[in-house]
């Protein structure tokens, strides 16, 4: 495709070269390692493995066009063959770009993006397991755990990105249009979506689940943290589907009058559950719709799990699905991988692998198992590496506050000390009075929690979910919770 036609009706500034008489043959890149010949290389500032000062690069390998901001530094003598063009913001113009390089497959689909502090993957799962189950459907899945179409995985270079760059997640969604998919379901960040990760992807309905703290690392306060995740509902999506017991969905009702569906436990909603009733197997309820009630059970315990399956059935009933056929199909989802995912050893323990990393995520689950479990309660949990360090202290509280006894250990150290990161976690911990063990090896850690625990005791493994790497300075160390419980137990 011609590089005007990928600019058209976009503000920019022709440097050198002929957008004209330019083809765009191998897509686009912000990476100048995954150029090849043909490429359109996007330097965005502060990119980590490409940037303005990458352009030389890019050009050694083959890029045929490049776009720059108005910081970027003079173009080398080395790329004096490229064309290239100046816009006023790069991950903008390259959404854009990308979305038509791919023939804007986001409106060829369904497409479903959900949002919020928590729940973001489980409602993905819910959403690909619920029409799957109930239609027999082709659903694509972005985030967390990487891409896939069904049990068919879409290989990607690895990540720790949730939402992909933007001509990453549009390469992808043109790969599942083109498999066959119907509909998509991917995870919106908070830095995708102030990133223009998901703009031009034509989101038909957007899901927020809650808002709690975290990331405050990347944004500084709350209020920031809460605007980036309501871009998604500032013209990125059609119709919204809110969750009416948390306080940030009042201002999405503001901002889309008349296009907002709501779900809630506790408040009058669209979608509305009662008569909750809880154990170690799942969870069971009535859901309220229009005035018609519907048994319904999911496969996961707890209020948290039944505020995400609302979520789930109000965004696929929005897009003309079956009610009846998806609240059947709750009862028969698969667990979900790292969410509330459980095991059971052949001592009789059991072990719960869960995703929460944040305060309030943590508590949620710890309140849940507190609620079934017959014995002790044994958490292996620690903090993420250059995040929020205001929140250790306070996990540490809420876990010495729900267990019998807790096992520090890492979490994603990154370029921090792993006993230091302990350190900080330890006097919340402390003021529990709560026994507790720190071991900053992670597969340690977890052997020690097991060797604890008998029977009728409760494992939770907190804070990685389904990653299947630790992050240590730059490196993705690959190391599984769930695997290595399996290792361990012989399973």
């Amino acid at each position: 495709m011609k590089l005007s036609e990928l600019l058209a009706g976009q503000e920019h500034h022709v440097l050198q070269g002929v957008p004209e008489r330019t083809d765009i043959t191998a897509g686009t890149t912000f990476d100048a390692d995954r150029v090849t010949p043909g490429s359109l290389f996007v330097a965005v500032p502060d990119h980590l493995a490409g940037g303005p000062h990458a352009v030389a690069p890019a050009a050694a390998r083959g890029a045929v066009a490049v776009l720059v901001d108005a910081q970027a530094p003079p173009l080398p003598a080395s790329a004096e063959g490229v064309c290239a063009v100046r816009v006023p913001d790069t991950r903008k113009a390259a959404a854009v770009v990308a979305s038509r390089y791919f023939g804007e497959p986001g409106r060829a689909m369904d497409l479903v993006a959900v949002t919020g502090t928590n729940g973001k993957t489980s409602v993905s799962y819910m959403v690909e397991s619920v029409l799957r189950i109930s239609e027999g459907a082709r659903v694509g899945v972005i985030g967390t755990a990487g891409s896939r179409i069904g049990d068919e995985l879409i290989p990607m270079p690895p990540s720790v990105l949730t939402t992909p760059e933007s001509p990453d997640l549009q390469y992808l969604l043109g790969r599942m249009r083109d498999r066959g998919a119907g509909s998509v379901v991917l995870e919106a960040t908070s830095m995708g979506l102030l990133n223009h990760r998901v703009d031009r992807t034509f989101i038909d309905v957007g899901v927020f689940t809650n808002l709690t703290q975290d990331h405050l690392d990347d944004h500084g306060t709350m209020e920031n943290y809460r605007d980036a995740k309501l871009r998604l509902f500032q013209g990125l999506c059609r119709r919204a589907v809110v969750n009416a017991d948390d306080g940030v969905g009042a201002g999405i009702l503001a901002m889309m009058p008349g296009e907002v569906t709501t779900y809630a436990l506790d408040t009058p909603a669209d979608y509305r559950a009662t008569d909750l009733l809880v154990d170690a197997a799942g969870t069971r309820f009535t859901l309220h719709h229009e005035g018609v009630k519907y048994p319904a059970a999911i496969p996961s315990p707890g209020r948290f799990s039944v505020s995400n399956a609302l979520a789930t059935v109000a965004a696929c009933h929005l897009l003309g699905h079956d009610l009846t056929g998806l609240v059947g199909a709750l009862e028969r989802m698969p667990q979900i991988p790292g969410r509330f995912e459980r095991l059971h050893t052949p001592r009789g323990t059991s072990v719960i692998v869960d995703y929460a990393h944040s305060p309030d995520s943590l508590n949620k689950v710890l309140t849940t198992i507190r609620g079934f479990a017959r014995g002790r309660i044994i958490t292996v949990f620690g903090c993420g590496g250059d995040r929020d360090t205001t929140k250790r202290a306070a996990m540490g509280t809420i876990a010495g506050t729900h267990s019998d006894l807790c096992v520090l250990t890492s979490d994603n150290p990154r370029y921090e000390d792993p006993d230091v990161i302990l350190d900080q976690i330890a006097p919340g911990l402390m003021a529990t009075g709560t026994p507790f063990e720190r071991f900053a090896d992670r597969r340690r850690a977890i052997t020690f929690a097991l060797e604890r625990a008998g029977r009728d005791d409760i494992v939770l493994i907190a804070g990685k979910g389904s990653e299947p790497y630790q992050i240590v300075g730059d490196e993705l160390v690959p190391f599984s919770d769930m695997a290595t419980v399996r290792e361990l137990m012989g399973t």
